[in-house]
């Protein structure tokens, strides 16, 4: 029995074995011919759609093979096989010219190559303006003169020094009206509201006090700073003042209640400069840690830190009209290169002249639209002094913009005007730009 069950399933075995797998060859063939087939698929699949041109290409193809055909009908004509066979072969080389410059155009660009081509540089012509000169020296003080603050009727102005003292002057004879003491260190900043009758200090003595101008004593003290103060500004609009020092943080302070509204902390140096405006950025830090922070006032955090400078930025300027600031460091004045020592003050007036003072008593009066320096010249030192003190400290244009007031090393107030007798003729511009432009 068991044999015969042996044998049925052996005849099973090889008639499905016929039938299903056949002999060995034909097995190959079958696999060579289903790859043939998924090859043809693929390849259906993915190049089907463009073995035909687009409309748009085979309307232009067929539209020069109709102009060819045209022009040797013509050439058959009347004007010669000759010239038809020089205007072929014209044509053969310009296809080869193409088809060459298409197979450099498809090469890899080398290293650091841009790809886009850059647009030609045309520099701004600068607008004239006249030469300054010192008008008036005012001796007062018998410290340095590091703030200076112009009240918004343009009649006095009010100077701060390392004296501890602050001095209030009569901006059109430049004669002494008032001083105000009650610092106990040098004062570093000063600002008169311009909506209030309020005029504020600060100092190294971690003391921001807010006078009352009526009454000439301190009203409001605003106390928080770990360490001395450099820098204080006013907002244009709300009641809020913002200092900064050597504690590296920006506190913003209701004027009214003497709170702090806003820490403003990211600086890892002292905070030298400051500046506020209406419009986002409403406020504008500058650091020694070589960096400029834009602020949101809202949420009190930073917008953005430009890190341009590879130096301590102790100065910032806004212009009176135009929506922009100037930055000053020892390296360049952001963005305007051209000075070679430590920049201490920043100034722009209404006509777009831009004033610089640094710690060697050198002046420069530049152009704001085209980064023109248009007149270069050294403060004039009090007699008696050294030279070590022919340092410029603190600058600020009047109202009109018509005239500038300096504080200095040498303890002296200096106020300089435009020459009314310059002309374009007498003092020209000299412009030279260069052929690129200067990257910063």
């Amino acid at each position: 029995m068991d044999s015969v069950l042996d044998l049925l399933t052996q005849q099973t075995v090889k008639s499905t074995h016929a039938l299903f797998n056949g002999s060995t060859n034909s097995k190959a063939e079958g696999t060579a011919q289903a790859q043939k087939i998924g090859v043809s698929t693929r390849y259906r699949a993915e190049y089907l759609a463009s073995r035909e041109l687009p409309h748009g290409m085979l309307t232009q193809e067929q539209q020069q093979q109709q102009q060819q055909s045209t022009l040797e009908g013509r050439c058959a004509k009347g004007t010669g096989w000759a010239i038809w066979e020089a205007f072929k072969v014209k044509i053969k080389e310009a296809e080869e010219t193409d088809a060459r410059l298409a197979q450099v155009d498809s090469l890899p660009p080398p290293p650091g190559q841009q790809i886009v081509r850059k647009r030609a540089y045309e520099p701004v012509r600068p607008t004239w303006h006249a030469p300054w000169k010192l008008m008036r020296v005012i001796s007062g003080h018998i410290g340095w003169v590091r703030a200076l603050a112009v009240e918004p009727g343009n009649k006095w102005f009010a100077s701060g020094s390392v004296d501890r003292t602050i001095k209030i002057w009569d901006l059109a004879s430049g004669t002494l009206k008032l001083t105000l003491t009650g610092h106990i260190s040098p004062v570093r900043g000063l600002v008169v509201s311009a909506r209030h009758p309020y005029l504020f200090s600060c100092g190294e003595d971690k003391q921001v006090k807010c006078w009352d101008l009526e009454t000439n004593k301190v009203v409001r003290q605003y106390n928080g700073h770990l360490s001395g103060i450099y820098s204080m500004a006013l907002h244009p609009t709300l009641d809020l003042l913002v200092t900064g020092g050597r504690d590296s943080v920006a506190r913003v302070w209701d004027m009214r209640t003497r709170r702090q509204v806003h820490l403003l902390s990211g600086h890892t140096s002292t905070v030298s400069a400051l500046q506020c405006q209406e419009a986002d950025p409403q406020i504008i830090s500058g650091s020694m840690d070589s960096t400029v922070k834009l602020w949101d006032l809202a949420a009190g955090k930073s917008m953005a830190t430009l890190t341009h400078h590879k130096k301590s930025v102790r100065a910032l300027a806004l212009h009176p009209t135009e929506f922009g600031f100037l930055s000053g460091s020892s390296d360049n004045i952001k963005q305007w290169r051209g000075t070679n020592s430590i920049v201490n003050t920043l100034s722009v007036n209404h006509d777009g002249v831009v004033f610089s003072g640094a710690d060697n008593g050198s002046m420069r009066f530049w152009d704001w639209k085209s980064a023109y320096c248009f007149q270069e010249t050294e403060t004039v030192a009090q007699p008696g002094s050294l030279d070590s003190e022919a340092g410029i400290f603190c600058s600020t244009f009047d109202r009109t913009g018509f005239r500038l007031i300096t504080g200095e090393a040498d303890k002296t107030i200096k106020i300089w005007k435009e020459d009314d007798e310059a002309t374009e003729e007498s003092h020209p511009v000299d412009f030279k730009p260069s052929l690129t432009r200067r990257r910063y």
